[in-house]
């Protein structure tokens, strides 16, 4: 299967002529038009590779790229038309792993693509996508994106699965209420501290033996919550 590639462009039409150009060039592609839908989308497609703008209208590209790398080491590629030193380096340093100023010609952004794309193919290690804790009582498929308990498929909403596949990505961290937020929540609405001990207690409920005596999340007393592997 070809990868899929998420484009975050607030510009509607370069956001189409840059889908265009890869979906030619036999990738697979998702778009997002401002930065809280770009970690959204990234969530529920679980890209390859992201093609980020910094000019966004909401959280700008260096606030995204900050928040995408708290929680994955997906390739990220920033293309936009700040072309300062400065700003190439801060990209850079931020953990992008290429920085393309615009205007460019399609070929230049494919070989961009592919160079980048190649050398994570050629990296050692990449995550499973079978997540096991507790001696198989609990199994995560993130391909299927199917979630097993004691031998029984649980059902989860999207929003329980992200938070469920991002409390098991960071086991044994104690995570704080902020950074459970930042990750699973770009909308700061969303992210409020009742909300994410809400969907908690739903994870508990369809997790757990006792909710009452969690085996899997537990409570950080005044800092947040511990998901525990093993």
């Amino acid at each position: 299967m070809s990868e899929m590639i998420l484009v975050v462009e607030d510009d509607p039409v370069a956001l189409r002529v840059t889908q265009d150009v890869l979906e030619a060039a036999g990738y697979r592609t998702v778009g997002a038009q401002n930065g809280r839908e770009g970690l959204r989308r990234l969530y529920e497609a679980r890209p390859d590779l992201v093609i980020l703008d910094i000019i966004l209208p909401d959280m700008d590209g260096w606030e995204v790229c900050r928040r995408i790398r708290e929680v994955t080491s997906v390739p990220i590629i920033f293309v936009t038309s700040r072309g300062r030193t400065e700003d190439r380096v801060k990209g850079l340093r931020m953990g992008a792993d290429d920085y393309l100023v615009k205007p460019f010609a399609p070929a230049e952004l494919e070989a961009r693509v592919e160079a980048v794309l190649r050398r994570t193919r050629l990296a050692p290690a990449r995550k499973p996508s079978i997540l096991r804790f507790a001696n198989g009582e609990l199994v995560i498929d993130t391909q299927a994106r199917r979630v097993v308990v004691r031998g029984r498929e649980v059902s989860l909403t999207p929003t329980e699965y992200r938070l469920l596949l991002f409390l098991a990505e960071h086991a044994g961290e104690v995570l704080t209420i902020e950074t459970i937020g930042a990750g699973v929540w770009p909308d700061e609405k969303a992210s409020s501290s009742e909300n994410i001990r809400w969907h908690i207690w739903r994870l508990r409920q369809k997790l757990e033996a006792n909710p009452e005596e969690p085996a899997f999340i537990l409570t950080a007393r005044g800092v947040g919550y511990q998901f525990r592997g093993n």
